[in-house]
């Protein structure tokens, strides 16, 4: 009787994804979807990743609260968020291929709409920092236009919607220390370790 009832519980699973599927494809093809969200592995478990037609708007540890990030989505970004695998393809298999260590630059578009002013220029200094360098919050406000900025850089950093993508993670205290992370300052040891900048 148990094995029946798993049976059903796999039949309503693969069902409803295939429904969902549909329903993410032909909101695609009608222009109603605006948002696109996905799951994707890593050595944290599965991180949260949503895109616009501008790029990647969102990257969530597995710690943030899939509806919080979803209704952040919904009402900064558009209302109109599906769970769309396909249109996510490329941003999984660049996460894969990184943590994997084959690659060093991330080619996708980013959207920076859920950040503003000054936020979103420090993320832009800090999306220029290269694969095994790292910087300091000093040196990132100075290039965000705010050389004295550092403690505001930081709280910019903290606020990265994009983690990893854009690595925040390069970003230290000017004495050397970690500082914080968005994701833990144990996931900002093992990113730095992963590129060979410990």
């Amino acid at each position: 009787m148990n094995e029946l009832k798993r049976l059903r519980v796999r039949d309503a699973d693969r069902a409803s994804a295939a429904a969902a599927a549909l329903l993410a494809e032909e909101a695609e093809r009608a222009g109603l979807l605006d948002v696109a969200f996905a799951t994707a592995p890593s050595p944290f478990g599965d991180l949260l990743v949503a895109t616009t037609r501008r790029g990647l708007v969102r990257l969530a540890y597995p710690n943030e609260p899939v509806d919080e990030v979803l209704t952040e989505l919904s009402g900064s970004v558009s209302p109109r968020v599906l769970e769309a695998p396909g249109r996510l393809d490329e941003v999984r298999r660049e996460l894969e291929e990184y943590f994997e260590g084959g690659r060093q630059r991330f080619d996708l578009r980013v959207d920076l709409s859920l950040t503003r002013g000054f936020t979103t220029r420090v993320l832009r200094a800090a999306a220029r920092i290269p694969f095994g360098k790292v910087s300091t919050y000093r040196e990132v406000a100075g290039r965000a236009g705010s050389p004295r900025g550092s403690r505001a850089a930081g709280n910019a950093l903290g606020s990265n919607p994009i983690p990893i993508v854009v690595p925040c993670h390069r970003v230290l205290h000017t004495g050397g220390g970690l500082g914080g992370y968005t994701g833990g300052v144990e996931r900002k040891r093992f990113l730095l370790s992963l590129e060979g900048a410990m």
